[in-house]
């Protein structure tokens, strides 16, 4: 039988764009790869190119069983389920046992940069992911990305409408990639995996803290932005103030606690490696999203 490449979350962005650069960029023929969604009247686009949809709930021991079934590399992509509870790593490891289970060749997860160290509040949830794949046997890749581009847009578009950044990152400096780039990434990969496991960060060309993207993204778009440093005691206080749900709070300011502490300011070329195409520079992201990125 061919060997088939299975996407978990394949209605998401990322695995959606994921399957995209299997067939678009890579030339995987349709009939080899499985997407794999909790919601498939999601990919009917996907169906009619000839991939095969499979109903994947990490929830449902039954759904894990039959779908996973003739999948020979499986990518599991993190649920959002940040309950603070451990439900998250609960469900990575059902779908890993569950693959494994399966018969699956290769196990692939998507995981952060440093997830044995990281300060991000849910770092051991991809440790945890990350160890349960390789406690298989089984080859593996592990893909650690690091901070989309994209998320920016939680941050900018309210400092250029207030014209103040309020941060807790201090001078560290994040490797900002494009969430595409990660998925061309990732897609080589699977598409042309090595013969044995390995690990890869997946990051941006260059690092840059809030102070130096705050001014390219000003320049960019033509309205001033002034970083504000806090402490994270500061940045939780002005969260809660702002009427940031208790419960989120704490993630957030570690995003910014990583940072500082260096956690995400790993530049490495494994993008262009696995892609077979250099990032986009952060500028060239924030140009193309001056409009969105104004607010």
């Amino acid at each position: 039988m061919t060997h088939t490449i299975f996407v978990t979350g394949a209605s998401g962005k990322l695995g959606r764009a994921v399957v995209t650069h299997l067939i678009d960029t890579f030339g995987v023929v349709p009939s080899r790869i499985i997407a794999g969604t909790r919601n498939p009247e999601k990919l009917a686009d996907l169906a009619t190119r000839g991939i095969a949809i499979r109903k994947i709930d990490f929830d449902d021991p039954a759904s894990l069983a039959s779908g996973f079934s003739d999948a020979g590399t499986v990518l599991v992509i993190s649920t959002d389920a940040l309950d603070g509870a451990g439900t998250r790593l609960r469900q990575h490891k059902a779908a890993i046992a569950a693959a494994a289970k399966a018969g699956a060749r290769r196990l692939a997860y998507a995981s952060l940069p440093k997830a044995d160290t990281s300060h991000v509040s849910f770092a051991p949830d991809h440790l945890g992911s990350e160890d349960a794949v390789k406690a298989t046997g089984l080859p593996y890749l592990i893909f650690r990305n690091s901070w989309y581009a994209e998320n920016l847009f939680m941050s900018l578009p309210q400092a250029f409408k207030t014209g103040q950044w309020y941060s807790a990152a201090g001078e560290g400096r994040t490797a900002f990639v494009a969430r595409d780039d990660i998925a061309a990434a990732i897609a080589g990969a699977l598409a042309n995996p090595p013969a044995g496991s390995a690990t890869y960060t997946l990051t941006g060309s260059q690092a840059f803290s809030n102070g130096e993207i705050a001014a390219m993204a000003s320049s960019t778009v033509g309205k001033p932005i002034q970083v504000v440093n806090l402490t994270d005691d500061q940045l939780a206080g002005g969260m809660k103030a702002a009427g940031v749900p208790d419960a989120v709070i704490p993630t957030l300011v570690s995003f910014d606690t990583a940072t500082r502490q260096g956690d995400l300011a790993m530049v490495t070329g494994d993008v262009e490696k696995l892609s077979g195409r250099a990032p986009a520079t952060l500028r060239t992201f924030l140009a193309a999203n001056a409009s969105a990125l104004a607010g």
